[in-house]
């Protein structure tokens, strides 16, 4: 199976000139959570996330309209095109523990998001393949806790403790 038969169509973007009003203004009205970046040209240069855009907003304690999509935006992107397999983009989302993988044209341009919604709801429609196994795979390594650089895992709650004498 390709990437193109599951991946939602065509790309909601916005440009590295915007601000993050735009962005998360897209995500309501497409009901997603991830919006492509793309540079002047129309190239895929970041991806902005839901959870960037509140973390953006929290950390910078400004209103979405006077941040900048660049502050928040992930430049490290990971995509795929089209005509791969599906089991391509699974891989990605792996191995780099995300959601969604951007699918572009050889130029370089957003044409869609492959999402681990898309997979699952193909596997519910019964289309059959390996995503079967590589569904439940996919979803087990991208929910692994990441770990922090002193091995703790990030985000993790302090476990509290209490004495037998209290």
């Amino acid at each position: 199976m390709h990437i193109k038969e599951l991946m939602s169509q065509p790309a909601v973007t916005c440009t590295e000139r915007d601000h993050l009003d735009v962005p998360a203004r897209l995500m309501w009205e497409y009901d997603c959570g991830v919006i492509p970046v793309v540079d002047d040209d129309g190239r895929l240069c970041g991806v902005v996330t839901d959870r960037d855009i509140c973390m953006a907003a929290y950390t910078q304690g400004q209103p979405l309209h006077a941040i900048s999509v660049t502050t928040a935006m992930a430049r490290d992107v990971m995509s795929c095109h089209p005509d791969d397999a599906i089991e391509d983009a699974e891989r990605l989302m792996r191995d780099g523990q995300i959601r969604r993988v951007p699918v572009v044209d050889a130029a370089g341009r957003p044409q869609g998001v492959v999402s681990l919604n898309d997979v699952a709801r193909a596997t519910a429609r019964g289309k059959k393949s390996s995503i079967d196994r590589e569904l439940v795979t996919t979803m087990a390594a991208i929910c692994e806790p990441r770990r922090r650089p002193d091995g703790a895992v990030a985000g993790a709650r302090p476990t509290l403790t209490r004495s037998l004498a209290s």
